[in-house]
């Protein structure tokens, strides 16, 4: 084993070690003494030392040395020894066999030798392969503690460390870490691998300089072993821009599994509703752990493999032996145990399985143990037939939980079934272990072989081959009689095997019945059959891996696969039904219902590998298709009773000359041979792989598909708005990773249209716009995002889309000043601002925006301006223009004016030009309080009575005049009537849009071009530290208020 590097010292010591291998780096050595046949003097002293010696101070008698070239030093790493004159070394690990030092030794070559090329100083040889052999150490110890106890000291070290690294909320759970090297071009940086619920991390401190990596598995695009110019064997994590290589692991196997795992488990959560829905261990990400990876893997081979439920789950998993009664012995494999099955495997591939419903299952017994029969117990079911097992190791808790989930079981389901089939069935001969027995399945009677024939005419006369004969008017090529002697066969051999091997869904499957399968199931007992044999699901991406491993130059041929995908998506969307004449296809989902998706794999490499040389010489992918539709077109079953029915696809064949004809049972045969080694861990393995690509294909989709509506609306460049959707979508994924989910705040769902999938709440919304938005007004920025997110939640359901977020955003960059002013003043009246607003107190209280100022400014050269002519003419062409605007907005009141004035006053500070625009502001407000005086005035004097209010009107000033009336006395009935006058104060977005057109530092400040680009960069850099700190902050408050 590995050991922490110690410096020893053996000056002039005596030969006392030989070298059996050597690199330019690494000697591998054995001591003297151990492993000779006869031995010298040397040799045989050495021996006997070592077998004197306590055991604690006897020395490991293989080593390994680090060998630097031109160094002064040698580095034991397997414990070490005195070479070329040096007696100076380090002892970092031991070895006590041969087999044990050499996989020390094969470590190194393969993770180790090739790298320290890539150094040039020799110091830094000694102290990466130092370090990276403390790293081993310190994982070793982890895992050795991990076995004893749930949270070892080392885990906690590891967690204060990567909480303090990553800053990451509590809720963020770790998962494992490990040791490893990040590859940053040719150089690999020593550090640790942290795996989280949510995130892969890498800190690394070498040589002086961090680095630390990020990712979040749902932006892994790909997860794959590959191997580099220096190693053999790493870890690719790919993302949307960047590829990430991860080696030197003590265990690379483990290290995948436990990626693969996580990358499927929070893709599943986070991206696939029905998975999620179905899967109540995804709901509780938090309670996840490294033993919890490793059970839910276990357990969805279970699945997979028995072909069971979803929500099945696996309790045990028991070495044993089954007494198998057609092969006259116990036959050695594992027992399952789940929540409603008992189910068993061989050792052998193929060689027995059985599956046993509890609700089958009348009794569970412990036997007498014997030295023939050790540990056994007996499963009996309604059929008066039992299993016996044997070799159960802690057989009495195993046969105590079974009881108990089988009691449960009858509670939950309490089957009733006719005593007089009991009766009949006593009267019938069993085998011990034989099962040719009734069994029920709804209004379905599977019956023993003996009466099988005679029932069949009493209870089920359209399941009779004579009914699927005469169900069919056309003539095939072989008359009715000879179809019927062949079927006849079938059915002989398959009551046969029933008699040996069980006809119930408790019969042993073998591969006997494989390959009666694979012949084509009598028509009368297709029906039943497809009753036990059922399950599985396909995943398209798994197939085109398939044809890259099996037909390799069909794959180079066409390099893109995806026509090849298309073509064969209806394959396994209708199991050949569709595209293939239907007594051909039949057989295809006798092979389904029995291997699940595994047989349509390989069916479709037979389809493909039997056309691979038309298809290589297709000049198209129509081509293609019309050659794979002819071909299945002309698939024929010659053993069906029935007469041929023609295929959906016979139009695309308009050849003259007659087509050669495949036989579906010679198809199926081929499959099985040339294609059948597919294992179900094989399968499952592919499925997590391509998981993750079919997810994120989905997601891309998605993206496209969003962006290509939204590009056409808006002024932002198609990149900009991908980095908007990026962050959209990551502030809506961390409130899944940390938060507990809000009602208005729904998860993902795939099954809504695009551009709803993604969605954020108010608190969100606050965060991407303090980030991303050019309107930052300091503490007020808070205030505006939230009035900013009620104005854009048109159906007020607590939630805005990507398109409301971008078009808002594209105003504040792009629009023009009279869109972006339109924009700010909707954002000050409602629905944006409400009666419960948070605000300060007003900054009108200032002396600058005394309504008493004169309309006469001056300038810095002496000269004065009277705005009085200007800003008339601006509110004529205003009002000519009025009746074009699509519709009027309701004018500002006080109120409102005051938080207009308030946000402006905040957007302008730390501007450049902060005091011209204060002025210029204060100017334009002094402008618009004097306007909507003049209004409110009018409004008092019409407020007499109607006739009097017609009066006033027709005597009344043009508006453009009133505007600039005498304002230097206040109105009496203002005076008479504070709450009145307040009330009617307001004034119009076109005052102010005229208002603020009269100073050209308001207009340059609204018309300056802004920068999106750096906007989007610091918002990618702070995006996760703003959602950190805000969670760190909310949980200290909550800790103060418990605390109280």
């Amino acid at each position: 084993m590995w050991l922490k590097p110690e410096e020893v010292l053996l000056k002039n010591a005596l030969k006392l070690w030989v070298t059996q291998k050597s690199s330019c780096y690494f000697i591998l050595q054995r001591r003297r003494g151990h492993g000779e046949g006869g031995g010298r003097l040397t040799g045989r002293l050495v021996g006997a030392l070592d077998a004197v010696l306590d055991s604690n101070a006897r020395v490991a008698p293989f080593r390994i040395l680090l060998q630097v070239p031109g160094s002064q030093v040698y580095s034991p790493i397997a414990c070490g020894e005195l070479l070329n004159g040096s007696d100076v070394y380090w002892a970092i690990a031991t070895g006590a066999t041969l087999e044990e030092i050499n996989q020390h030794w094969d470590w190194l070559e393969q993770n180790l030798l090739h790298t320290l090329s890539v150094f040039d100083n020799k110091d830094d040889i000694a102290s990466f392969v130092k370090g990276k052999v403390k790293a081993l150490i310190a994982e070793e110890t982890s895992s050795r503690l991990a076995e004893q106890e749930e949270e070892p000291e080392k885990f906690r070290e590891a967690l204060v460390k990567f909480e303090a690294r990553f800053n990451f909320p509590e809720a963020e759970k770790l998962v494992t870490y490990y040791s490893c090297c990040c590859w940053k071009g040719r150089v690999p940086r020593q550090g640790w691998l942290y795996l989280s619920i949510n995130h892969l991390c890498f800190y690394s401190f070498f040589l002086g300089k961090e680095l630390k990596l990020v990712v979040p598995w749902v932006d892994i695009q790909k997860l794959e072993r590959t191997s580099n110019v220096f190693l053999t064997d790493t870890i690719r994590i790919t993302t949307q821009n960047k590829e990430r290589d991860f080696s030197m692991f003590l265990n690379l196997d483990e290290v995948f599994k436990v990626m693969e795992q996580l990358a499927d488990v929070t893709l599943r959560r986070l991206l696939d509703n029905e998975v999620f829905d179905l899967d109540p261990d995804l709901q509780e990400p938090s309670q996840i752990t490294k033993r919890d990876l490793e059970a839910r893997a276990q357990n969805e081979f279970f699945r997979a493999f028995f072909r069971l439920p979803r929500k099945e789950k696996l309790h045990a998993v028991v070495d044993c032996s089954l007494w198998t009664p057609f092969s006259r012995c116990h036959t050695t494999g594992r027992m399952f145990a789940s929540d409603s099955y008992i189910c068993f495997a061989s050792r052998e591939d193929g060689c027995c399985k059985i599956i046993l419903p509890l609700r089958e299952v009348v009794s569970i017994e412990k036997m007498e143990d014997t030295s023939l029969l050790p540990h056994p117990i007996i499963v009996s079911i309604r059929s008066k037939v039992a299993f016996q097992f044997i070799e159960l190791r802690d057989r009495d808790s195993l046969v105590e939980a079974l009881l108990a989930r089988l009691k449960q079981v009858h509670a939950n389901h309490p089957v009733h079934y006719d005593t007089s089939a009991d009766d009949d069935m006593a009267s019938l001969v069993f085998h011990s272990t034989s099962m040719c027995s009734d069994h029920r399945f709804g209004d379905l009677e599977m019956m023993s072989s003996q009466n099988s024939e005679e029932s069949e005419k009493e209870k089920s006369p359209l399941m009779h081959p004579d009914a699927l004969v005469t169900a069919f008017q056309q003539s095939g090529s072989q008359s009715p009689d000879s179809r019927m002697s062949r079927e006849q066969i079938k059915i002989s051999l398959w009551n046969d095997h029933f008699v040996e091997y069980g006809r119930t869904v408790c019969m042993f499957r073998t591969e006997k019945i494989r390959k009666l399968v694979a012949m084509g199931i009598p028509e009368s007992l297709r029906g039943r059959l497809w009753l036990l044999f059922s399950g599985a699901q396909v995943d398209q991406s798994v197939f085109e891996e398939l044809i890259k491993g099996h037909l390799p130059e069909l794959a180079e041929h066409m390099n893109d696969l995806s026509a090849l995908a298309s073509v064969s998506l209806s394959w396994f969307l209708t199991l050949f039904l569709s595209i293939m004449p239907l007594e051909s296809a039949v057989n295809v989902v006798d092979c389904f219902f029995y291997d699940g998706i595994k047989a349509i794999f390989q069916l479709g490499l037979a389809v493909l590998e039997a056309n691979a040389e038309d298809l290589c010489s297709s000049k198209d992918d129509g081509q293609a298709l019309m050659i794979l539709s002819r071909f299945l077109d002309h698939i024929k079953n010659e053993d069906s009773p029935g007469p041929p029915v023609g295929s959906h696809h016979a139009f695309f064949s308009d050849d003259q000359e007659p087509y050669p004809v495949t036989d579906i049972s010679d198809l199926i045969r081929d499959s099985y041979e040339k294609f059948g080694d597919q294992s179900v861990e094989q399968i499952e393995h592919l499925r997590y792989k391509h998981r993750i690509r079919v997810l994120q294909g989905h997601e891309d989709t998605t993206k496209q598909n969003v962006l290509r509506v939204v590009i056409p609306e808006v002024s932002i460049l198609p990149e900009d708005l991908e980095e908007l959707y990026d962050l959209f979508k990551r502030e809506h994924m961390m409130s899944c990773y940390w938060e507990q989910p809000r009602p208005m705040a729904s998860r993902h769902d795939p099954s809504r249209p695009y551009a709803e999938q993604y969605r954020i709440d108010a608190r969100q919304f606050a965060h991407l716009f303090q980030l991303v938005s050019p309107w930052t007004c300091g503490a007020h920025t808070e205030i505006l995002a939230e009035r900013t997110f009620r104005l854009l939640d048109d159906n007020m359901d607590q939630l805005i889309e990507f398109k409301a977020f971008v078009s808002c955003l594209d105003i504040m960059y792009n629009g023009e000043m009279n869109e972006k002013i339109k924009l700010l003043y909707r954002l000050h009246i409602p629905p944006a601002l409400t009666e419960n607003d948070r605000d300060s107190q007003s900054p009108l209280r200032n002396p600058l925006l005394s309504t008493s100022r004169p309309l006469v400014f001056g300038k810095p050269n002496g000269d004065a301006v009277d705005y009085q002519k200007q800003l008339k003419q601006m509110i004529k062409d205003l009002a000519k223009e009025k009746d074009k605007t699509e519709k009027e907005l309701p004018k500002m009141s006080q109120r409102e004016f005051i938080q207009f004035c308030k946000t402006l006053y905040s957007m302008f500070h730390e501007d450049p030009e902060e005091n011209d625009l204060y002025q210029a502001i204060a100017t334009v407000t002094t402008l618009l309080l004097q306007i909507g005086e003049v209004g409110q005035r009018g409004s008092s004097s019409g407020s007499c009575s109607q006739e009097c209010g017609e009066e006033l009107r027709a005597s009344a000033p043009s508006p453009e005049d009133s505007v600039f009336a005498d304002t230097g006395k206040t109105p009496q009935d203002s005076q008479a009537f504070p709450e009145a006058a307040e009330r009617d104060w307001t004034v119009s977005l076109e005052h102010i849009l005229a208002s603020l057109l009269t100073e050209q530092s308001l207009v340059n400040f609204f018309e300056k071009p802004l920068d999106m680009k750096s906007k989007l960069e610091n918002a990618k850099i702070n995006q996760y530290n703003l959602k950190t700190f805000e969670m760190s902050h909310q949980s200290q408050s909550e800790l103060k208020l418990s605390n109280l």
